[in-house]
């Protein structure tokens, strides 16, 4: 058994967090680019835009995050293509995110209602320029109660990269578990450093929502 103090678990579970919260970051900042433009093909005109980011959609949001992510880190490594765990995470987790956020941010368009898109439609506006300057304003008021919410999901789902070796803050507990033989406090600390990730957001998610029913109550 390795001599680790409070503060060394503590310390380095710290260190292992900050590629939780970056990991966290790049999925939600990449899923949400790849997110709004699955919303522009999932709201289109074109049939062939519809139905392609509605399958993609329906791919990842049927399958679980963990067999993505082994078809992306072991699927890829069977065809000569040498992935990282940190490409593997991050990519399987900003696809997974994708998915997720177009269909919460498509419900949040269609909430918009139809006389507004009649209303631009008259003015001769293009589909995009409605988007722009008519619908995504006022959807995206709508849309960051739920959006907020749901990156708690993308923090607690970083965990599972833990399986193909990225050391995040799961992972890196394992790891002092195995050398401590304290895993009751190693993982105690895990679950509070998860918390202390998560309720923040969680907090501010409910405060969004009921600020903006009452706003539009008024």
């Amino acid at each position: 058994m390795s001599d680790f103090s409070t503060w060394d678990i503590l310390r380095n579970l710290l260190i292992a967090a900050r590629w939780t919260i970056v990991l966290s970051i790049v999925a939600f900042l990449g899923g949400g680019l790849v997110g709004l433009g699955l919303l522009l093909m999932r709201t289109s005109k074109s049939r062939a835009l519809r139905t392609i980011s509605r399958a993609y959609i329906e791919v990842f949001q049927s399958t679980p995050l963990l067999m993505q992510l082994f078809l992306l880190f072991f699927g890829v490594a069977l065809l000569g293509v040498d992935v990282s765990p940190w490409l593997a995470a991050g990519l399987a987790l900003t696809l997974f995110t994708s998915a997720y956020l177009a269909e919460i941010w498509r419900g949040c368009v269609e909430a918009i209602p139809r006389g507004q898109w009649e209303a631009s439609s008259s003015l001769a506006m293009t589909y995009f320029e409605q988007m722009r300057h008519v619908i995504l304003p006022q959807a995206l008021r709508i849309a960051i109660p739920p959006t907020v919410g749901f990156s708690v999901q993308v923090v607690k789902g970083t965990a599972v990269t833990s399986i193909i070796g990225f050391v995040e803050l799961t992972k890196a507990g394992t790891m002092i578990a195995n050398a401590t033989f304290a895993p009751f406090t190693v993982f105690g600390l895990v679950a509070l450093m998860y918390f202390l990730l998560c309720f923040p957001l969680s907090v501010y998610a409910g405060k969004l929502e009921r600020k903006m029913n009452v706003t539009r109550q008024h």
